[in-house]
């Protein structure tokens, strides 16, 4: 059976706390891994949360503050030390590069696994497997920042009414989703458009087109909220969202499950972004994230 989840390894921003080590998102879609924002400690998070080297295909890094990506060393270390037979794939801000070859080589070690770096420069797609798109967009902070989105191409959804109307049953079912037609009947009378799944990745932002652009109809959006409503002069300056603003995007784009990450050190009473997200009209599932939480894809409508 198939697993399409986000494990959360950690939900701080800036500085690590007591309770929540600095950033750090697995991604499961199927068979493969998406580690996004790999912040200091992201391996020994791992280990907490039973996720392997090996889990790993894709790193995913949106910026180059240390929060979101100083564990790149001790992940790629790790991958080479459990010698994972797969190739894996880092994308990250082509303007970092010298940020992404400094963690890389941080120390000695021995180099067993293919890494295939792929960095990013414009808006656009990053890669197409069966199982789904990739796809980055430029954010709004001090420092070249990309959001990420992955969309699961569109499938059929057979309507068992409308094939016994038109008599197709057993193997003939296989063949008419096969080759799109069969004795005059064709896939679009007797199915219809199954919705791909959709989850995107938004991390350090002001509001700006491409906050809007990522979350658009998605089932499941990852967001930063650092900052509570009242410190909105300090979100805009320091280029971040708030819990208001955060649920604003979710609630106009139609997102259909929110999770609130990234929270500024400053506040003690986690629940005070869902309340805050609520006054701001989301109405959707909303999760306040925790470290260690494991959060589903809703299934399919």
């Amino acid at each position: 059976m198939s697993v399409r989840e986000v494990v959360v390894l950690g939900t701080a921003s800036q500085v690590p706390t007591r309770h929540r080590n600095h950033n750090g998102y697995l991604l499961r879609w199927d068979g493969e891994g998406i580690l996004f924002d790999p912040g200091e400690g992201t391996q020994r998070q791992m280990l907490r949360a039973g996720v392997a080297a090996h889990d790993l295909n894709r790193v995913c890094v949106t910026h180059f503050h240390g929060d979101h990506s100083l564990g790149l060393a001790g992940v790629i270390q790790r991958i080479n030390l459990d010698q994972v037979p797969h190739e894996i794939t880092a994308h990250y801000p082509r303007s970092g590069q010298r940020f992404f070859d400094r963690l890389r080589y941080a120390t000695a070690y021995r180099e067993t696994v293919a890494l295939t770096e792929a960095p990013i420069d414009t808006d656009g797609p990053l890669a197409a497997t069966p199982a789904y798109t990739l796809e980055a967009r430029r954010l709004s902070h001090p420092v070249e920042s990309y959001g990420y989105r992955l969309t699961e191409p569109d499938g059929r959804r057979m309507l068992p009414d409308r094939l016994a109307a038109h008599g197709v049953k057993g193997p003939d079912v296989g063949r008419l989703q096969r080759e799109g037609s069969l004795d005059g009947v064709s896939l679009d009378d007797v199915s219809e458009v199954r919705r791909g799944q959709r989850f995107a990745f938004v991390m350090d932002t002001r509001l700006c087109d491409g906050v809007h652009a990522l979350a658009d109809g998605v089932d499941l959006l990852v967001i930063e909220s650092t900052f509570l409503d009242q410190d909105t002069g300090l979100a805009t300056e320091h280029g971040h969202l708030t819990a208001g603003q955060a649920a604003r995007v979710a609630r106009d784009a139609g997102v259909r499950h929110l999770v609130l990450t990234h929270f500024s050190q400053r506040y003690t009473d986690p629940e005070e972004f869902e309340r805050q997200a609520r006054a701001a009209g989301f109405e959707g599932e909303l999760t306040v994230a925790h470290d260690l939480l494991r959060i589903p894809v809703p299934k399919r409508r």
